[in-house]
């Protein structure tokens, strides 16, 4: 699975979202990508997933539609849980998204698997900022077919960058391609070079996935006996 970004541009009503920007992405890969605060960053993200056309540029995912491959986590005005909801309710919501048994007790079932059954009658407003990154990329994750995962601006929520960067890493290390999109952290204060909204050359992502051994070529008779020959 991979995701590219080329030259990619968003104009909106009064003018320009976001400049330029290219980036590439594969499974098991993770880039943070940094912008200004405001609605360019996020825009990038929904280009990537498919949901914004661009005004120049292209967006390709090696491996089917950005629809349904790429799926954009809690962004803001867009797919992010209303506040006012209880997580059971917030999970159900995402599980049916999902096209997962969502009912009662799946949900509970769900919340218990990853140790928030204590938090199911709790506003989703109330959780903690950790908590709330967590539950809601695993439930994109868990989506089928699903194979890019872009987190939209965790670093609203928290100053903690470590505890959405791990996130980030564990996801990749599973073999998804995941792009992490930031604002309000200093770059100085990342964890890795980021990539730049509005920039065409971008560091390398970072690899969390091992990458497979190339199958070695079956042996054969004849390569046997060239092999035999040559010692």
């Amino acid at each position: 699975m991979r995701v590219q970004a080329d030259r990619v541009s968003v104009t909106g009503p009064h003018g320009t979202l976001l400049s330029p920007t290219s980036l590439t992405v594969s499974g098991g890969e993770l880039a943070i990508v940094h912008g200004e605060p405001g609605v360019g960053v996020t825009a990038f993200g929904l280009a990537l997933a498919g949901r914004l056309k661009p005004a120049t540029g292209t967006v390709t995912v090696e491996g089917g539609d950005p629809r349904k491959v790429v799926v954009i986590v809690d962004s803001p005005g867009v797919s992010e849980p209303d506040g006012a909801l209880s997580l059971q309710v917030v999970v159900g919501e995402e599980l049916e998204l999902a096209k997962r048994p969502a009912n009662k007790a799946a949900v509970a079932s769900w919340l218990a698997e990853h140790d928030a059954a204590a938090f199911a009658t709790t506003r989703f407003e109330n959780l903690e900022a950790v908590t709330r990154t967590r539950l809601l990329t695993a439930l994109a994750a868990s989506r089928e077919g699903v194979g890019v995962l872009v987190l939209d601006t965790p670093d609203r929520h928290t100053s903690d960058v470590d505890s959405w960067a791990k996130l980030a890493r564990e996801h990749a290390g599973r073999g998804l391609a995941v792009i992490v999109l930031t604002a309000t952290t200093p770059v100085s204060a990342l964890p890795e070079k980021p990539a730049r909204c509005g920039a065409l050359e971008q560091p390398d992502p970072v690899r969390c996935a091992p990458v497979e051994a190339e199958a070695e070529p079956e042996e054969t008779e004849e390569t046997a006996k060239t092999s035999g020959d040559q010692e």
